[in-house]
């Protein structure tokens, strides 16, 4: 006999997790615990934090960067998600009153990890991809030099729009008109695989 899994509802989940001592995502009805990161995924993401946030700040074009702590959702409510770097343009858009679930990001970054690898690339790029907003999805590899970034185009369907296994070589964001370069990405990691 299997134990029938219970879900709760986004609604439930929101008033957990803004009560909660630790983060934890939604995914179509259950929630998941956030594991820790590698220390290589840390620096990457902070070296692409600080990269894309300089530039975001300094350009004028009115968007803002946000790391790991951002909450994010889709219109259908099946996802709720901490990326590891979330771009807006334009004013924020709250899922409700409190201003800490944002619904309009434009790009993610995602840092992958061994663990989250699969579902990052899979079903969860498949509920990012509903939100209407959102025009590039960014993968960074943290145990090897590996970035991809998928575009979406005018007509809807996404495509892979640049990547890269060069650590002399930048990736294009044309969203926010950026070349991310993969070295500075990569400053200070440490172990890195063959590509």
């Amino acid at each position: 006999m299997v134990a029938e899994q219970v879900k709760i509802s986004p609604q439930e989940y929101l008033r957990l997790e803004r009560e909660a001592l630790f983060r934890s995502e939604y995914v179509n009805g259950e929630i998941i615990e956030m594991a820790g990161a590698s220390i290589n995924h840390n620096m990457i993401k902070e070296n692409v934090a600080i990269q894309i946030g300089s530039h975001v700040r300094t350009n004028g074009t009115g968007c803002r960067s946000y790391s790991s702590d951002q909450r994010v959702t889709v219109p259908t409510d099946s996802l709720y998600a901490y990326p590891d770097i979330v771009v807006v343009c334009g004013p924020n858009q709250f899922r409700d009153e409190q201003p800490d679930t944002l619904t309009n990001p434009i790009l993610i970054v995602e840092v992958l990890s061994p663990g989250t690898a699969a579902f990052d690339r899979g079903d969860k790029f498949a509920l990012y991809r509903q939100s209407d907003s959102l025009r590039e999805y960014v993968l960074i590899e943290s145990g090897k030099v590996r970035a991809e970034v998928y575009r979406k185009h005018t007509e809807g369907y996404w495509f892979l729009a640049d990547e890269t296994s060069s650590l002399t070589a930048s990736i294009s964001l044309t969203t926010i008109t950026f070349a991310l370069s993969m070295a500075t990405a990569y400053a200070d990691t440490n172990g890195l695989l063959a590509a």
